[in-house]
């Protein structure tokens, strides 16, 4: 008597988290946020909240890029300002930053942008290398360039944004 060799399981992946969205096209999805009049953009796959004008609190002898923290739904969220991690102007007294809030590593960060724009979809064959007059202070933290019209998207890598104090 033969019995039936048994099932094998299935190499798959889990589902993304954003259902009916397959992974590669989730991973060329990017919010964009314009920090100082540049429009730049982070992966919509570690967005987890856009949020307005929040009250944040200070941390006493935090790196200057570090405006304070901020409370969301009971955790306490790292606010990390891109003016000053970008090494640009503070903002205006009558200026506003939101909140772009990221999970990197199960940690919350929240990165303040002066406006959050739209979703994009952008073909990863697009993209461009930094060009050599980006400044020094931003090849850092960016992963390439799109072209959006007449303007340059810098794509953030988040990551390294929040390589605070390495």
């Amino acid at each position: 008597m033969q019995t039936a060799p048994a099932p094998q399981a299935e190499n798959r992946a889990p589902p993304g988290p954003h259902p009916g969205i397959a992974n590669s096209e989730a991973a060329s999805m990017m919010l964009t946020l314009t920090v100082a009049g540049q429009l730049c953009a982070v992966p919509v796959l570690t967005v987890r909240d856009v949020l307005g004008v929040q009250t944040i609190t200070r941390i006493p002898l935090a790196p200057r890029e570090v405006a304070g923290s901020l409370n969301l739904r009971g955790r306490i969220v790292t606010a990390v300002d891109l003016r000053g991690r970008l090494g640009l102007p503070p903002r205006g007294p009558d200026q506003v930053a939101m909140s772009v809030v990221v999970d990197v590593g199960g940690e919350l960060y929240s990165l303040l942008a002066d406006q959050v724009g739209e979703v994009l979809s952008l073909n990863a064959e697009e993209r461009a290398p930094n060009p050599p007059t980006l400044d020094a202070s931003w090849k850092e933290f960016s992963l390439g360039v799109h072209r959006q019209g007449d303007q340059l998207l810098v794509l953030l890598d988040v990551d390294q944004l929040l390589a605070l104090g390495v």
